[in-house]
């Protein structure tokens, strides 16, 4: 646990030291968040009740979206790129030969990253918001608490995704492709567009089910306080479950491409 520790320190350092690309993150969030916000109170001034929230809970939704989508990758990124080059080259294999756990190294990595993102491209925006808007915001630090517990299962359930995505490199080679793919799937079904709950009935029940709710929708519904007790630990649980079935998946397909590099003679 110490050596993955120390790459998830490693991770956070790494992300810190791009400076320039963080203050450009914080600005484009920010500018994002308002053009969304005022979007949401023209559609909210038509649906005042649309998907269950008021417009101070809509403005509040955008502004958790413009928090977590570096920190969850709505977008996609992260280190998805870099190992797929390493799988692409075949340095993959060296990877594979270490005493660690490829799963479990680039997770912590990820990880990582994910709290660097929060705290740098996370806050200042959130903050804007509250101080241009009038934000739905919790007074109660235990609703912090569960929300910041909600974006790590989070977090760990989008790593769980991307990894998926990337390990399909090892037949594929080039994984550009289904990296596009899965960004659209994760833009539309973790609520980034707009909220699951005013999705229509039945598209809504699915896309809720799925686990992209665990990026944005289960823990933006966990600070507006819609989640609270039974309903927070079934959330909690929902996040928690889906995080260790794509991490399982993840394990049984990276069994499956360790056989095939092995074949390969990597």
């Amino acid at each position: 646990m110490r050596l993955y520790a120390a790459v998830a320190a490693s991770g956070f350092r790494r992300h810190a030291t791009y400076r320039t690309a963080t203050v450009a993150g914080i600005f484009t969030n920010t500018v994002y968040g308002f053009v969304i916000a005022y979007t949401y109170i023209a559609l909210w001034d038509e649906r005042p009740h649309l998907g269950g929230y008021d417009q101070s809970m809509a403005l509040t939704y955008v502004w958790t979206g413009q928090a977590l989508i570096a920190a969850c990758a709505l977008l996609g990124g992260g280190f998805q790129d870099e190992l797929i080059d390493r799988i692409r080259s075949g340095d993959v294999a060296v990877d594979l030969s270490r005493p660690a756990d490829l799963q479990a190294w680039w997770l912590a990595a990820d990880l990582g990253r994910a709290a660097h993102q929060l705290l740098a491209r996370g806050v200042v925006p959130m903050a804007c918001g509250a101080l241009a808007f009038r934000l739905a915001l919790p007074a109660s630090p235990l609703t912090w608490a569960f929300f910041l517990l909600s974006v790590l299962l989070g977090a760990v359930v989008s790593f769980a995704l991307r990894y998926l995505v990337v390990l399909s490199a090892f037949w594929l080679l080039d994984g550009s492709g289904v990296v596009t793919v899965a960004a659209l799937a994760t833009m539309f079904f973790s609520g980034m567009l707009l909220p699951l709950n005013a999705f229509p009935a039945a598209l809504g029940a699915v896309a809720r089910a799925l686990p992209f709710s665990s990026l944005l929708q289960v823990p933006a519904d966990i600070l507006l306080g819609r989640s609270t007790g039974t309903a927070l630990a079934g959330s909690l649980a929902f996040q928690a479950g889906w995080a260790v079935a794509l991490l399982g998946a993840g394990r049984l397909l990276q069994a499956a491409a360790t056989r095939k590099v092995v074949v390969q003679g990597g």
